[in-house]
């Protein structure tokens, strides 16, 4: 709260009092007072008025600077009202309760909001599973009788039962808190189980899956990397070369992490392109002229990696090559709680 601020906010209380001075001098003069009792009385009322505008400013001042000051620190400014002292002014009282009118309907509104949201969610959720039993039936009848069905049938199944599953994770990942759990996980299993999600498309596409090193265990939540991986390896089936393609998994173990690197020979990523890879929504070159792409599948890759505490990275060479890398952080407080 600035002094000038406050002095031209009360301009007309100044020009009221100089209206005053000058009744007070008309007064005395017509009643011809002593010139000493006119001096005292100026000097008295133009004191009291100084300092009454004085202690008006600097509670007034220390009160909105403690709001504000407040306001700047707080990660969540709506939580201002539970951090400062009830003010000991009327026009404080007026401003805290108004503060508090409208962070009350603030809060009922994004309460509902969430609530509707989390039903969505649910709803989702809910629809999901129940789209993917007929699916699954459809894949099973497709593998029990693959002379009946042509290759692009089972294809376009792999192609919405992953679609179906990315959305799932989506929604899942807003609560991903409530939804993973981290403990010792073989990345030689985790690694087993998407290559046997992704082997048709491998054999489809005649593309060699090579796995060196995999043999150690790291600390995560299983489901989740096998999705992450999933949409790692799909962005590489998608974008492979058309010739002697091939996808490398491998791992390094060092002393405070292992890193984990997935590496493709295809067409690589522009360069203007790769800083904004795990962007939502981003699709990029490749995305727009390859094959129709949502942006997604990194996106929530790097989003549940930060989550995990684990580091996604990718580099990448247009028309050589595409390597992304995981980096899982060992943490020896686990193995002592244990």
């Amino acid at each position: 709260m600035k002094l000038t601020s406050f002095i031209k906010d009360r301009l007309y209380v100044f020009i009221l009092a100089i209206i005053v001075f000058i009744i007070y001098l008309l007064l005395f003069m017509a009643f011809h007072s002593p010139v000493e009792l006119i001096v005292a009385v100026v000097i008295l009322h133009f004191v009291f008025f100084l300092l009454s505008l004085s202690i008006d400013y600097f509670r007034k001042r220390s009160f909105y600077h403690q709001i504000l000051s407040h306001v700047l620190k707080l990660d969540k400014s709506y939580l201002v009202l539970e951090t400062i002292d009830v003010p000991n002014f009327y026009e404080g009282e007026l401003f805290v309760q108004i503060l508090y009118e409208t962070n009350k309907s603030m809060c009922e509104n994004v309460s509902m909001y969430q609530n509707q949201m989390n039903d969505f969610k649910e709803y989702i959720e809910m629809w999901i599973h129940e789209v993917k039993i007929p699916l699954s039936s459809l894949n099973l009848m497709v593998h029990n009788h693959p002379s009946n069905y042509d290759r692009k049938v089972v294809y376009q199944l792999k192609r919405m039962e992953d679609s179906i599953e990315q959305v799932l994770y989506y929604v899942r990942a807003e609560n991903a808190t409530k939804d993973y759990f981290i403990k010792k996980v073989s990345l030689d299993k985790i690694i087993t189980e998407v290559a046997l999600k992704n082997k048709d498309d491998f054999l489809e596409n005649k593309m060699d899956f090579i796995v060196e090193n995999t043999k150690v265990s790291v600390l995560t939540d299983s489901k989740w990397m096998i999705f992450i991986l999933n949409q790692i390896i799909n962005n590489s089936i998608k974008y492979k070369k058309e010739e002697s393609s091939y996808l490398k998994i491998q791992a390094s173990d060092k002393i405070d992490c292992t890193i984990l690197t997935i590496y493709d020979n295809g067409i690589g990523i522009p360069l203007s392109d790769l800083p904004k890879v795990f962007l939502k929504s981003f699709t990029g070159v490749n995305g727009r002229c390859k094959r129709k792409s949502t942006g997604m599948g990194l996106f929530i890759a790097k989003s549940m990696c930060d989550k995990l505490g684990h580091k996604i990275t990718i580099e990448s060479m247009e028309g050589e090559f595409t390597k992304v890398s995981i980096t899982f952080y060992k943490n020896t407080h686990f193995d002592v709680v244990r």
